[in-house]
């Protein structure tokens, strides 16, 4: 007689549910197996995930695996346990169906006939309203604290943490300067790829602690929290596949938008001109309708306005016809300069500017005998920031050394009896202190791993270099000043080029330079001279 074999899926939400549930639905299906004499081969288990939902590993498993023979039956313990979805439990029971495989219910005692058809109908009705009306309830109690204005779960945005006791958004000033600096330089005219390269230089990471990308400057400079403004229920709706697309709003008679509901970051004028400008950039895409190709875009700032304010207004691209022949120039031009008329700097020619950067390039990095000299200074750098770092791992382990101490002094303070609230208070403190020093901890380890820099691979980059200046391969040339050259300061009488050579990320090896020319001096440079 053949012996019958089964398997067992067992699934829990997150709601008021623990491992335990799954461990109580296992058992209820095994003696149920055991009471009708079937083999059970393989039990399939969700943890805290929802059955309105197919996303389930373990569950697309057990799909898969029903095609394979393996089992004859699939025990559940009640019917919301396979889904609370009446499409997807139509669309999965048929293909246990084409499998050859039946589903069977530990709970609900349902047979093959038209009354047990119509029970079930009715158990997954039951099941899908549940889930939908418990969400309902759910978005109640989100929509009234988002009416008072507190953080309706999940992480809070860069720059802001949640009190304790008001459940409403506080500044934390550390990380307030990065959002700060974000809206400055955004502002200033640098572009996404630049405002990330100074955010990591400078070690400026995202509320997770990873390296800041494109997509989290965009929803960092659109998030209107920034200016002051609560927002609430914003994003669409998932669609029928179960996904999101947070770029799509809902209409705003469903948004909840409380101005002043949050301390502001920046001032709302400077979060509105960030608008403008996203607004503007979105319809002009100016990459692709660029007549003119500027090298130097989101490098070159003006040195006459860093000198009277103390700010990098950068200069932006112009061109003019001019004189009898309508001859075209092609220039550099302070933006400060159109917008106050208060800068008295001259603009400076494109194809001049660039060739020096070029011909410096080359001189200073990109050729044989420079190969040697680089490679040795590089890693002179790592070494003397090896010794820094180590010198941060000494203080490091000290504090936490030193925190330990303080908080076993307390514990056992309160362990004798003594349990004064300052005390409770005081090791509160102390716990959080020894957290941020072991994460100070584990970043400067990251940081400390070294690497040899080899004049091989300096060379490696000399040839690639010249390959794309000798193809005029602009995009890829681009792509080089952008990497080695940190920032072009152009005065009226002199231009400064701060080149910097960074191998792998800027901790671990970086040489910077500074070459100075007078502007008349950049009329004598020719393309030509850098192609040779």
């Amino acid at each position: 007689m053949k012996k019958w074999k089964a398997a067992i899926y067992g699934r829990f939400s997150s709601d008021n549910q623990r491992d335990e549930s799954i461990d109580a639905q296992v058992r209820a299906a095994q003696e149920y197996a055991d009471k009708n004499d079937w083999e059970v081969v393989k039990v399939y288990a969700d943890r805290a995930k929802s059955a309105t939902t197919d996303k389930r590993p373990d569950f697309q498993h057990m799909i898969e695996d029903s095609g394979k023979g393996l089992f004859d039956f699939l025990i559940i313990h009640k019917l919301d346990r396979f889904s609370r979805d009446k499409y997807d439990s139509v669309h999965y029971k048929r293909i246990l169906k084409r499998n050859g495989v039946r589903l069977v219910s530990v709970l609900e005692n349902l047979d093959n006939s038209p009354e047990s058809i119509i029970l079930e109908s009715v158990l997954e009705g039951m099941a899908a309203y549940y889930s939908q009306n418990l969400a309902r309830e759910v978005r109640k109690g989100l929509k009234e604290n988002a009416l008072k204005c507190q953080h309706t779960g999940g992480i809070p945005p860069l720059g802001y943490n949640v009190d304790p006791a008001t459940k409403r958004y506080v500044i934390n000033e550390n990380e307030a300067e990065t959002v700060r600096l974000i809206f400055r330089l955004y502002l200033d005219g640098l572009g996404y790829n630049k405002i990330i390269s100074e955010l990591n230089a400078r070690g400026h990471r995202t509320k997770v602690g990873k390296l800041f990308g494109k997509n989290s400057l965009h929803d960092l400079l659109a998030n209107e929290k920034y200016g002051g403004t609560y927002l609430f229920n914003r994003a669409a709706a998932k669609d029928c596949d179960g996904r999101r697309n947070n770029h799509k709003s809902k209409d705003e008679v469903d948004v909840i938008r409380i101005e002043g509901g949050v301390p502001a970051i920046v001032s709302p004028e400077m979060f509105q001109q960030a608008q403008e400008k996203m607004l503007r950039n979105r319809h002009q895409a100016g990459s692709y309708k660029a007549k003119e190709i500027y090298l130097l875009s989101g490098l070159i700032v003006c040195g006459e306005c860093l000198k009277r304010e103390g700010r990098d207004y950068a200069m932006m691209g112009n061109s003019r016809c001019s004189g009898r022949g309508k001859n075209k120039h092609v220039t550099y031009r302070c933006g400060h300069k159109d917008r106050t008329k208060e800068c008295c700097n001259r603009e400076v020619r494109r194809e001049y500017l660039e060739a020096f950067i070029l011909t410096e390039l080359e001189k200073n990095i990109f050729n044989e005998k420079a190969i040697p000299r680089l490679a040795a200074k590089l890693n002179a750098y790592q070494a003397a920031l090896a010794g820094e770092r180590e010198s941060e791992a000494a203080r490091a382990e000290s504090g936490l050394t030193d925190v330990a101490r303080q908080i076993e002094n307390i514990v056992s303070a309160i362990a004798n009896g003594i349990a004064e609230t300052s005390l409770t208070g005081k090791l509160v403190e102390l716990e959080a202190k020894q957290a941020a020093l072991e994460t100070a901890s584990r970043e400067i380890a990251l940081r400390s791993k070294r690497s040899i820099i080899t004049e091989d691979t300096l060379r490696g980059l000399l040839k690639t270099f010249r390959q794309y200046v000798t193809e005029r391969n602009i995009p890829e040339v681009r792509k080089f000043i952008g990497n080695y050259v940190e920032k072009v300061i152009v005065y009226k009488d002199h231009v400064e080029v701060v080149f910097v050579l960074v191998y792998g990320e800027k901790s671990t090896g970086a040489y910077k330079f500074t070459v100075k020319v007078r502007r008349r001096s950049l009329l004598k440079l020719r393309w030509a001279k850098v192609v040779a």
